[in-house]
């Protein structure tokens, strides 16, 4: 990818925002920019999707806009719509593909926030924990339908009967808007994978810190969601930011951008960015920017904290 690539990758989505009539705020737009950026420079293998609407709106959305960047840039060709349950995402093929192969050494796995004991417990990744043995049945099916080869010959098995409706859709929208050509393809389809938490004790906080690539998740069982939500209210937190500074088309700097955030128990990260799977994680992500140096020229770790108060899983 060359310096000016991104920028051009951006302007077509502007574009093909504009041919759908999707009406983003200006924070909404520029979060978009940013998730698109991460993924297509492969910071980050998914972002959880908020940029205004629900269900089937937002998706139906997100699949004509997809549909059109897929026709005008091959860099965002290997975007995708991802659904779990009343969860929407955006992935990148590959690089889902790669945060989803199982690593045996466990060293670039995440470490667990017990939230079923109080007060928490930091654990690690290991076989022996019913709920993490559970995640990692879930790993193994992404691992299916996402293979590390890149192919999209096994997203078909994926893509869900519930949303055929949005091809449809768009094809009536046609009358409508003459910019849209067609039905939404395979590859602007969603992939429904929300079969992943059938007979499985994972809830979706658990499977979001896994999917989102943060080195520290919440872990609790859906018998004790009541108790995880006391026990984590009632605890003081750091919140950790990975902030970006990204470069613009002729190379210059531009604002700092906020990559992904997470929190930990204050009591669990009391050495904050010098906590070892802190450095582990920053390592990681520095040796990730090596080959985007021509996008992003930094990242730094940015720790605050944050008093006990509701909180919401």
């Amino acid at each position: 990818m060359e310096a000016g690539a991104m920028e051009e990758a951006l302007r077509v989505v502007d574009l093909c925002l504009s041919r759908i009539k999707w009406r983003l705020s200006s924070s909404a737009r520029h979060r978009l920019h940013i998730d698109v950026i991460a993924l297509c420079t492969r910071l980050r293998p998914v972002v959880m999707v908020d940029y205004g609407g629900k269900i089937p709106e937002l998706t139906e959305h997100l699949c004509k806009l997809l549909h059109l960047c897929h026709e005008e840039s091959s860099i965002l060709q290997s975007l995708r719509v991802m659904i779990i349950e009343d969860m929407i995402y955006l992935t990148h093929v590959k690089g889902l593909a790669e945060h989803s192969a199982f690593d045996p050494t466990f060293q670039t796995q995440p470490f667990f926030v017990d939230l079923d004991q109080d007060p928490p417990m930091l654990l690690p990744f290991t076989e022996q924990n019913i709920l993490i043995s559970g995640l990692m049945a879930i790993q193994k099916l992404f691992s299916c339908v996402f293979p590390v080869d890149g192919t999209d010959k096994h997203l078909s098995m994926a893509v869900p009967s519930l949303l055929t409706t949005t091809a449809e859709t768009s094809t009536n929208d046609r009358s409508e808007s003459s910019s849209f050509r067609g039905p939404i393809s395979l590859q602007s389809t969603p992939v429904d994978l929300s079969s992943c938490m059938k007979d499985t004790d994972v809830v979706i906080p658990t499977l979001n810190g896994w999917l989102l690539g943060y080195p520290v998740v919440y872990l609790f069982s859906k018998d004790h969601i009541a108790d995880a939500v006391y026990n984590l209210s009632t605890k003081s937190l750091r919140i950790y930011k990975i902030i970006a500074h990204r470069k613009g088309a002729s190379g210059r700097k531009q604002h700092e951008e906020e990559l992904m955030s997470f929190s930990v128990p204050y009591d669990l990260s009391m050495a904050g960015s010098q906590e070892v799977w802190a450095q582990a994680f920053l390592a990681r992500l520095m040796g990730k920017l090596e080959s985007c140096s021509h996008v992003w020229s930094s990242l730094r770790l940015e720790v605050s904290e944050c008093y006990s108060q509701a909180i919401v899983l």
